[in-house]
């Protein structure tokens, strides 16, 4: 007897004393039949579904059993959440926030008249944007931590999109009312999409291309900075790298100013090593976080006494002195700049949204409380549409104060107020003396800020993770760098929708098998020693079935079909497959096409002399499956609460037809 034939016996053998033991233990066990739902009022159910989806949160909750009085109270402070916490305010607290108010103020005085740079905007409008826009979020925010002012990427989004529109030195007040309406609109955008509780709409931009555009903007970012970093007076005005690079390399002969290098890389070098200690010691945060304004002050200085700036050394010149005029009659409500701001406005305030809630959920977190996302879009949304009556612009989170507010220990949103009194000091008295500040140091400060966007980590964790998540970093990085940052921005989107709906139109299936000594089944790619049973094919759809995905479903089951049979050919005394059990816990819906799918399927097994089992739907399957009479054309018997009850059913009348 040769080794085949034996192995063939011992397979029949383990087939009767698997029906063996099946009819033995379904004589002592009993079968659970799978419960049908019982019918709901269409009305509640419309109203279940859209609780569900817009109030997750139950927000009026608290407003449960209350006065009016009280109501009114809750409502007040639901609108001012300091009102909330105001209350338990002490000298405590108050100390920590002074203390983080300075040194984020330190902070952002210098990055907010660089950035108003990279913005395309007279220098005071960055400082106006860290004044007004903080005081709004105090009242209205939730984030504990949050810094708001300017941030880079938004800066350098909003003035190439401008740019694309107007220019900014030839059209230079048609310019600052395109940017004031665009303010106006990111704003409106923002509140919208928190009155209307559509917070989830910014959770389409994946963290991966979120990864990919924030390195790209960074890239960018820094290499347009090597205009003030090298001292050179004509420039493209383009953003993409190969333009840039041209540009700078055209210039190097005739261009360059060694004066400007000197300052920029001697302070970079300085602002970097700052930045190192911090990161190597966290109780010297306070280093990276002066050592911008360290680096204006004493280039400012070194400037006025050489009088560098005759040596063509370029400087900032004058900053406009006193607070935030109004800009109300600037903003575009009719003509031909009113959609363009509003298209620019829309752009922007997402990007603004996406990075302040990323920023206000990572401290929550850290802290251990709860941060209400569309309450946030309200409150920035809010500021952003006050702001740009103030002559300010988008304002947003920024990671890198945020960070520093954090470490120095802030206790809640009056770090804002600190900030934004000592800014609004700044430019009722100290604005004339940055009259003489480099712009190398402007551009060595924003490079040295921005250098923390380019996440590398993340991105070597993408590529370990998940491929297609690094492939929609990348796209969204070179798409920026090598293109613009709309086209950056646009690839992140399409690629983060792509992979939604190949996920979706395409869902995993697997087969299963029997874990050695239980009554589990699983995936036999995920564990090689679970064994299939003879003449039963189990399947697994990891999804629901959709209008999207329902053919495909039903192909893919039908070629897992074929392919056993053609194993079950190959071998020797191995049953025909006779029983096919979808495994349907993981289908959370089904809608009609997915119906039509299954009715198909069951079709084609019937030719095929195979009986279609199903284990485990839920109630919304199962609900509907009762509703189409589907469950009357496969049979109710033919359901099962689990794969083991479908086998050990499918088990003896297999042994039945064995010869």
């Amino acid at each position: 007897m040769d080794r085949s034939t034996e192995e063939a016996q011992t397979k029949e053998m383990d087939i009767r004393s698997l029906s063996s033991s099946h009819r033995h233990s379904q004589s002592e066990r009993y079968i659970h039949k799978v419960g049908v739902p019982p019918k709901q009022n269409l009305f509640k159910e419309f109203r279940e579904t859209l609780k569900e989806t817009f109030f997750a949160d139950d927000p009026l909750r608290p407003f449960k059993d209350q006065s009016r009085s009280q109501k009114f109270i809750l409502g007040i402070q639901t609108i001012f959440p300091i009102f909330e916490w105001g209350r338990k305010y002490n000298l405590k607290k108050l100390r920590g926030d002074l203390i983080a108010g300075l040194t984020i103020a330190s902070l952002c005085i210098p990055q907010d008249i660089g950035y108003a740079k990279l913005a395309n905007l007279d220098p005071q409008y960055g400082l106006y944007s860290s004044f007004v826009p903080p005081l709004i979020y105090a009242f209205m925010g939730s984030s504990r931590d949050i810094a708001i002012g300017p941030v880079a990427v938004v800066s350098l989004l909003l003035g190439t999109m401008l740019q694309n529109e107007l220019d900014p030195i030839n059209e230079k007040a048609q310019y600052q009312r395109l940017a004031f309406t665009a303010t106006f609109f990111a704003g409106i955008t923002q509140v919208t999409l928190g009155f209307f509780r559509l917070g989830f709409l910014i959770d389409f931009l994946s963290h991966a291309a979120i990864v990919g555009f924030m390195g790209g903007a960074a890239v960018t970012i820094a290499l347009q900075q090597l205009k003030g970093f090298l001292g050179i007076k004509k420039f493209t005005k383009k953003s993409d790298i190969i333009s840039v690079m041209h540009s700078v390399v055209a210039s190097a002969h005739h261009g360059w100013n060694w004066q400007t290098i000197a300052i920029g890389a001697s302070f970079l070098s300085f602002l970097l090593f700052a930045k190192f200690i911090g990161k190597k010691n966290k109780k010297f945060f306070w280093v990276p976080a002066i050592a911008p304004l360290i680096s204006v002050i004493l280039s400012t200085f070194f400037v006025y006494i050489t009088r560098a700036d005759k040596q063509g050394v370029q400087i900032v010149k004058n900053i406009k002195k006193g607070i935030n005029p109004s800009s109300v009659n600037e903003i575009y409500f009719s003509g031909d700049y009113l959609p363009k701001g509003f298209r620019i406005g829309v752009v922007a305030g997402m990007i603004g949204l996406t990075e302040a809630i990323a920023i206000g959920r990572t401290f929550a977190a850290m802290k251990d409380y709860q941060l209400d996302g569309n309450k946030e879009m309200v409150a920035l949304g809010a500021m952003n549409v006050v702001g740009s009556m103030t002559s300010c612009y988008v304002a947003t989170g920024s990671f890198s104060r945020s960070a520093v507010n954090y470490m120095a220990g802030c206790e809640t949103a009056v770090s804002n107020i600190v900030m934004s009194c000592v800014v609004f000091l700044t430019l009722e008295f100290i604005t004339p003396l940055f009259k003489y500040t480099p712009n190398a140091i402007l551009a060595s400060i924003i490079i040295n800020a921005v250098i923390g966007l380019i996440d590398i980590g993340a991105a070597t964790l993408l590529w370990k993770i998940d491929k297609f998540d690094f492939v929609a970093c990348m796209g969204a990085f070179f798409g920026v760098v090598f293109s613009s940052v709309e086209i950056g921005l646009l690839i992140a989107v399409s690629i983060s929708f792509a992979k939604i709906l190949l996920q979706v139109t395409r869902p995993r299936t697997a087969i299963l098998g029997k874990v050695p000594r239980t009554t589990v089944y699983r995936n036999i790619q995920q564990y090689p020693e679970a064994t299939k049973v003879p003449g039963v094919l189990i399947v697994r759809v990891d999804s629901a079935i959709y209008f999207s995905n329902s053919n495909y479903v039903k192909e893919r089951i039908l070629r897992w079909l074929e392919d056993e049979e053609e194993e079950v050919k190959a071998a020797t005394y191995q049953p025909r497959i006779q029983f096919l059990i979808v495994e349907m816990s993981p289908v959370t819906d089904i809608d009609t096409s997915g119906i039509h799918a299954l009715e198909g399927l069951h079709r084609s097994l019937e030719k095929r002399e195979v009986q279609l089992i199903l284990a485990n739907p839920g109630p919304v399957v199962m609900d509907k499956l009762h509703a189409s009479s589907f469950t009357s054309l496969i049979g109710e018997d033919n359901i099962f609460l689990t794969v083991a009850d479908a086998v050990s059913s499918c088990a003896p009348k297999l042994v039945e037809e064995q010869p």
